[in-house]
């Protein structure tokens, strides 16, 4: 079942997906579909879910589910998992790859492989106060609060001299 974002519980369960490229528009449109579609779907244990999602800058994909709804079990994450393997073949685009970093260059966000943005931090092409995408957390409240920080309040900050 798809609620509105907006009203998703705080404590609302989050995964985030970051894509190594922008989609275009008319890949957004369609993606809005797919995953309204997968939404309706999901169940636990036969149990539909109450879930949410939205796409930000073009280049996130965050879905929410509320646990205290229905918890997601096993099988349920693992078809979440499916479902975003799909649309990575689909659109040939990586949303899985955890060794990857995003983070803010301006209005651009610039999407840079851990070992790049490390070498980077030596260089102080980065620094604590670039602004990136903490992809780590973990329910709504947080998403909302911590998901867009600088490197210093962030696990990026192990990174920065």
């Amino acid at each position: 079942m798809i609620v509105a974002f907006n009203e998703i519980s705080e404590t609302a369960r989050v995964w985030i997906y970051q894509a190594n490229r922008s989609f275009t528009e008319d890949e957004i449109q369609e993606l809005n579909q797919k995953i309204t579609n997968f939404i309706e779907q999901w169940t636990a244990h036969g149990a539909h879910l109450q879930a949410s999602f939205e796409i930000r800058y073009k280049r996130f994909i965050i879905i929410a589910l509320d646990q205290e709804f229905n918890a997601a079990s096993g099988c349920s994450i693992d078809a979440s998992v499916r479902f975003i393997q799909e649309l990575e073949k689909e659109y040939h685009v990586d949303l899985l790859d955890k060794m990857n970093v995003s983070y803010r260059q301006g209005d651009f966000i610039a999407y840079k492989p851990l070992a790049d943005f490390k070498k980077m931090a030596k260089q102080k092409a980065v620094s604590q106060n670039t602004i990136v995408f903490n992809n780590l957390v973990t329910n709504k409240e947080e998403y909302q609060n911590y998901w867009e920080v600088p490197a210093r309040d962030s696990w990026h900050a192990r990174f920065m001299n």
